[in-house]
């Protein structure tokens, strides 16, 4: 007995010992990868002034000392991943400075991710990265120009909300504007991944910047689709994406859809005091539209003070949001047709919906009877993937099954939002 039980003792002590060894193993590779993604030539040393992928290299304490210490009453909004602070630096440029929660392997990549695509970059309606902190800071930083009049859900819908000031000519301005920042990402083969009104930021004359590329990917040219986790926000997610683990550009013309749906409402993504079928505000509109009752959809604001020429403008982009938010992709828009329609409703040149499908059957008979059964025959369809338990507090991007976090940002000032 006394044998059998020295050697239970020593099993179990040589197992303990195993999974200790395994958890010091883990964690060495854990930082093992971290120090490669910002170790050796990747990262100069911020004394040095040099660059890293093009941009500046920041010290932690120039960008301590331009926050005032990262105080809490310069904090413009928290998310999942990090708070973003505002800052002045000492050449007198305005900032918005985001501070990682955590150095951890999967914060790296989405600070390795925004420094990479953001450096490529070039559009008047895309968020300008001036730089970052190296390896050698405390923490990982990244610093933006400062946006000073918030994003479009806090215009919309946020706490201090005041529809009123976005007229129907600024909402479609930010419509085409975000559109064409989008059409760019994909002609540069980038998929934005996380498109919501949380990441569309407004300046002074309420032109747009997109913001937070964290969740962006690359496409390698002649691919299709790139299969990856689900990521992004519940409300905004495509759901053949969500189902079949198959990220595509159309991914982002559905979110924008919902992003277009919210400049035509004024409503949020996500609203648990709606009906169990219109929480989300994908589902709510599809249903609006399909029972032909879209002035159910248009915010009081915009009916009251709208002429019919408006009231038709506001159909067509609630058709052409329809349109987006397709279940299957292919029956999406590409981002370039979306905003070729956006710019002819702007005009006061759309193509009628009837004319358009005649004009496109002489080109491609099968695509366009496939456009018919389900854009314009307005087909059931699956619901847009929402996980709810409780009210959204945070914009974080939730990964896979949507489960916690959320979609709203309490923005004290306004920011690059996370």
């Amino acid at each position: 007995m006394l044998n059998f039980l020295i050697l239970v003792l020593t099993g179990s002590a040589f197992i303990l010992i195993l999974l200790l060894s395994a958890a010091i193993l883990v964690r060495h590779y854990k930082n093992y990868i971290f120090s490669y993604f910002l170790s050796k030539d990747r990262s100069p040393n911020p004394e040095d002034g040099s660059l890293f992928f093009g941009v500046s290299v920041f010290s932690y304490t120039e960008l301590e000392d331009a926050t005032k210490n990262f105080d809490p009453s310069h904090e413009l909004g928290d998310g999942g991943f990090g708070a973003v602070y505002y800052g002045k630096l000492q050449d007198g440029r305005e900032v918005a400075v985001k501070k990682l929660y955590e150095n951890n392997y999967k914060r790296v990549q989405h600070f390795m991710n925004e420094v990479e695509i953001l450096t490529k970059l070039r559009h008047p309606h895309l968020v300008l990265l001036y730089g970052c902190t190296s390896r050698h800071s405390r923490e990982l930083l990244l610093v933006y120009e400062y946006i000073p009049n918030g994003t479009v859900a806090d215009h919309l819908h946020g706490e201090q909300a005041n529809p009123s000031l976005l007229t129907w000519p600024i909402r479609i301005k930010i419509a085409i504007e975000t559109a064409s920042a989008l059409a760019y990402l994909h002609a540069s083969d980038i998929i934005h991944r996380d498109v919501k009104t949380n990441n569309i930021l407004l300046d002074q004359n309420f032109c747009v910047k997109v913001a937070d590329f964290g969740l962006s990917r690359l496409i390698p040219n002649n691919v299709t689709h790139v299969s990856t986790a689900p990521q992004g926000t519940p409300g905004y997610l495509d759901p053949q994406y969500h189902q079949r683990y198959q990220l595509t550009d159309k991914s982002d013309v559905y979110s924008f859809g919902v992003v277009l749906i919210e400049l035509i409402s004024s409503m949020a993504p996500l609203d648990l005091n709606r009906s169990q079928d219109d929480i989300s505000l994908a589902n709510l509109a599809l249903n609006r539209i399909k029972a032909s009752a879209i002035d159910q959809l248009i915010d009081p604001v915009l009916e009251s003070n709208s002429n019919p020429e408006i009231k038709n403008m506001i159909t067509s982009v609630a058709e052409l949001a329809f349109r987006c938010l397709q279940y299957h992709s292919e029956m999406r828009p590409t981002m370039h047709e979306v905003l070729d329609v956006l710019m002819e409703i702007q005009a006061e040149r759309r193509i009628d919906v009837g004319d358009s499908i005649k004009d496109l059957e002489t080109l491609n008979p099968p695509a366009l009877s496939k456009i018919k059964d389900s854009a314009f025959l307005l087909k059931d369809f699956p619901p847009s993937p929402v996980s709810i338990s409780s009210k959204w507090q945070s914009n974080n991007s939730a990964p896979t099954m949507l489960s916690s976090n959320g979609d709203r940002l309490p923005i004290k000032m306004l920011s690059v939002t996370n």
